[in-house]
């Protein structure tokens, strides 16, 4: 940018884009001033290397606006969890339920883990069973991203929003 450029002769466009021509850099520099702009090395490996007459600062603020503008048309999923256990109640279960519904609505994955403790490692089915009635419940709004699997202690399953039709 401006003096540390370097090379004797450059290839020079000015700010509306159009092309000037080969030029030595001091001159390039002056035509800059009287833009009242700098000059900016755009392709420094050409031969000869191109230059832009251009306000350097209004192009590095345009840039990190375009940035912004991306970012919020971004969506964050995030990935909650609800945890279960082999022998849980009714009204606990529909609570974690109704919890699971909400995450599931607000475009959210939701893991749903469940532990064994004790001698509930004997009866693993039990487990299984538990899970598949929560895969059965939310089957209307969800799709099973990965299915329920043993983890030593743990069954884990990933569920993530369906797609919605137009």
């Amino acid at each position: 940018m401006n003096h540390r450029i370097r090379v004797p002769e450059i290839r020079v466009v000015d700010p509306n884009g159009e092309p000037v021509g080969i030029m030595k850099t001091g001159d390039a520099l002056n035509r800059a001033k009287q833009y009242g702009v700098d000059l900016v090395e755009i392709t420094p490996n050409a031969k000869p290397p191109v230059c832009k007459i251009m306000d350097y600062g209004k192009y590095k603020y345009d840039q990190e606006k375009k940035k912004k503008e991306q970012k919020k048309h971004q969506v964050q999923t995030k990935l909650k969890e609800v945890k279960f256990r082999v022998n849980v109640g009714d009204h606990d279960y529909e609570t974690k339920m109704r919890n699971l519904r909400k995450f599931i609505e607000h475009g959210d994955r939701v893991k749903i883990s469940l532990m064994f403790r004790g001698r509930e490692n004997a009866h693993r089915e039990l487990g299984l069973q538990v899970m598949q009635r929560v895969i059965q419940d939310t089957v209307d709004i969800t799709t099973v991203d990965q299915a329920p699997r043993m983890q030593g202690r743990f069954i884990n399953a990933v569920l993530v929003p369906k797609k919605k039709q137009k």
